[in-house]
């Protein structure tokens, strides 16, 4: 039984990530600060008694120091994930992922922890002019405040893998739906056609290309790796062999509502400030070492859809 620390462990990933560990039969420390977590998700881990939960924020250093009391291994997924409006709060980007991060790092070494996973981005890869872009692709000039913020994280932990001994596993994931999804494409597409089901708002021309992973497949990725890598710095790009164009994920999302809403575009080819045409990655790497995702995108699309008819107080959320 090994005992993991699980930071963001109200939100999307994480919430779903603590059902898996639980499940695994190891002990969470689950640490959140609630500012967009929702204890809704946690509420079967709460009745297991290997789950502790600590409501806490990563910017506060002497309580994350308490937390991480025990722990061998630390999942770092909380972050500020807003790239759409990173623009008009530029501090938050640093604080939440850059300076929290460094607070994790310290907090592990405070505690003799050395191995942690951390949720990067394919947003760092900017407008990368490789496609599907690989782990070792050159880094191209930043276009968002948010994949700056990740792209710094990566070189605090690659240094203190360098310096204090720690292992990690760095995964550069491209957007994920499923399950407790509250923060993206198909929630705000939902909220306007509830809204106005005779017409769509698009911010783009339609025609982005981006990629998709679904939440299991997104855990069964990152636990593969782990067992899989054992480099003290492993970074690995986390998608599906596929992309689909912002248009191809309207219609499975109006069909599957069975509705034929006008479509208004907005924004030329971008749909706001680092918003990138083409999010494609190339996986190679976890595929050669035996894994495969199991859901495709639109499959992920309509199952991440289904979750949020059933559950339509997650509209009212802050994501």
């Amino acid at each position: 039984m090994k005992n993991y620390i699980i930071t963001g462990c109200a939100g999307f990933i994480g919430s779903n990530l603590v059902d898996k560990i639980l499940g695994q039969g190891d002990r969470v420390v689950g640490v959140d600060n609630f500012s967009t977590g929702q204890e809704r998700f946690l509420e079967k881990a709460l009745t297991n008694p290997h789950f502790h939960l600590i409501k806490t924020d990563l910017l506060d250093l002497a309580s994350l120091k308490k937390a991480f009391k025990g722990g061998q291994m630390v999942f770092h997924l909380a972050a500020n994930a807003d790239v759409r409006f990173g623009i008009n709060h530029p501090e938050k980007d640093l604080q939440q992922n850059t300076i929290a991060t460094f607070n994790v790092l310290e907090a592990m070494r405070d505690n003799s922890i050395k191995e942690i996973a951390f949720s990067s981005t394919g947003s760092i890869y900017g407008d990368s002019t490789i496609i599907p872009t690989p782990e070792n692709a050159p880094f191209p000039i930043q276009t968002s405040l948010y994949g700056a913020s990740k792209l710094a994280c990566e070189g605090l932990i690659q240094a203190y893998c360098e310096g204090f001994g720690f292992q990690s596993w760095i995964f550069r994931f491209v957007s994920i739906l499923g399950e407790r999804y509250t923060h993206g494409h198909v929630l705000d597409f939902y909220k306007k056609i509830l809204q106005s089901p005779n017409e769509l708002s698009i911010l783009g021309d339609g025609n982005q290309k981006k990629s998709y992973l679904y939440i299991q497949d997104c855990l069964d990725a990152m636990l593969f790796s782990i067992a899989q890598f054992h480099d003290q710095v492993n970074i690995l790009n986390l998608g599906t062999n596929e992309y689909a164009k912002v248009n191809d994920s309207v219609a499975w999302i109006t069909g599957h509502l069975g509705i034929k809403p006008a479509l208004k575009y907005s924004g030329g080819q971008r749909g706001w400030v680092g918003d990138n045409p083409f999010i494609y990655l190339d996986t190679a790497k976890i595929n050669k070492a035996g894994w495969q995702p199991q859901l495709s995108i639109k499959d992920s699309i309509i199952k991440t859809l289904v979750f949020l008819q059933n559950n339509q107080w997650i509209l009212e959320t802050k994501g």
